[in-house]
């Protein structure tokens, strides 16, 4: 019922790491999560709006990061791993609930509030993980770093404004100085090659079909069809489908990343953290397409409108350029079993977590 974790350091002699089903279920209330942020932007696009959309999408792709991450070094298939994991769904749940008023309000204080939560949760997970010899100067690091970042986050939910705003910006220095003092640990102890990339392109593959669902969302809104509209709805979805033949083509960002030299430890960071502007892109940019397409095509899209889904095009294109740059340093386009790649070179017939034989957790 409870075994400590176990440690993956992601080296070619480790054998091939699957995501499992419980991780599959923790992206999907992530990505339900930022539906829910971007709730107030289908009824229209404001800058304040957009910023405060992207300021909260931050603190929500951070905390899947943090998530992510740890699971690729560790895994633990007890009953104290899948509470641990389970309440910080729930933390998240809490999150998007929070996420519909003003940064100066009640919902503001309830969103960190939950996200300090989630984040102390994590810190558990990783005191678990102090036994492994290994990773004991990771654990710790992390462990204080995320610790105390997560009790500033929690105590400036029941502080006034303006100190609520300093004690936000004492936290979020807190995690990049954690991310920062961490790194020197991707070289020795870099992430499964195989796992995180596979939890990665999962989640943009949901994230990818969040944006769709909005852009339907739109279409199902107009009760007579204009030529206005519904070239806007058949623009969105052909700019969505070529960013995924994009993503999972020529820039092959869900193929192995291994971390065997210096650059490549750079490579890799450039790689995992250029997915925030790719996310912040699709899931800002399916939701403005929705809003688009609601009010009957880009003839009605006044200039704060334009300028926000131009950014997210921007986001979305600049992102797959960078990927692209990136796509030799992921490992070569063929399999271990020696079957053959598929069409788009990522070296999997299907997706990974597809075949029944590779999945754990269930």
């Amino acid at each position: 019922m409870f075994t400590p974790p176990q440690f993956w350091c992601g080296r070619d002699s480790e054998p091939i790491r699957r995501v499992t089903w419980i991780e599959l279920f923790f992206d999907l209330v992530f990505v339900a999560a930022v539906a829910q942020l971007g709730a107030r932007l289908a009824d229209g696009v404001t800058f304040d709006a957009a910023w405060r959309y992207a300021l909260l999408f931050v603190f929500v792709w951070w905390a899947w990061n943090g998530y992510a991450v740890y699971a690729t070094r560790f895994h633990s298939d007890d009953a104290l791993d899948w509470t641990l994991t389970l309440l910080q769904m729930l933390a998240v749940t809490f999150m998007a609930a929070n996420a519909e008023g003003s940064l100066d309000g009640d919902d503001s204080a309830g969103f960190v509030a939950a996200y300090a939560v989630m984040r102390l949760l994590l810190v558990a997970q990783y005191l678990r993980a102090r036994a492994v010899e290994p990773a004991r100067h990771l654990v710790r690091e992390q462990a204080i770093g995320v610790g105390i970042a997560a009790l500033v986050w929690l105590a400036s939910a029941v502080a006034p404004i303006p100190i609520r705003y300093g004690l936000w910006g004492v936290a979020a220095s807190l995690e990049l100085a954690t991310a920062l003092i961490t790194r020197r640990h991707t070289g020795t102890l870099p992430p499964d090659a195989e796992h995180l990339p596979e939890r990665v392109g999962l989640f943009t593959l949901i994230l990818f079909g969040e944006s769709i669902v909005a852009v339907m969302h739109g279409i199902e809104s107009q009760p007579t069809w204009s030529l206005s509209a519904a070239s806007a709805a058949f623009l969105g979805l052909g700019l969505l489908f070529g960013a995924w033949a994009w993503y999972f083509g020529p820039a092959r960002a869900a193929a192995p990343r291994h971390v065997r030299r210096r650059d490549d430890v750079r490579a890799f960071e450039l790689w995992q953290y250029v997915h925030l502007p790719l996310y912040l892109g699709l899931a800002t940019g399916g939701v403005i397409v929705e809003h688009v397409v609601k009010i009957g095509g880009l003839a009605a899209v006044h200039a704060e409108e334009a300028g926000a889904l131009a950014a997210a095009m921007g986001a979305i294109g600049g992102s797959l350029l960078v990927l692209t740059a990136l796509a030799a340093r992921a490992a070569p386009a063929s399999r271990p079993d020696g079957a053959a790649a598929d069409v788009f070179g990522n070296g999997h017939l299907v997706p990974a977590s597809a075949r029944a034989s590779g999945l754990r957790g269930a």
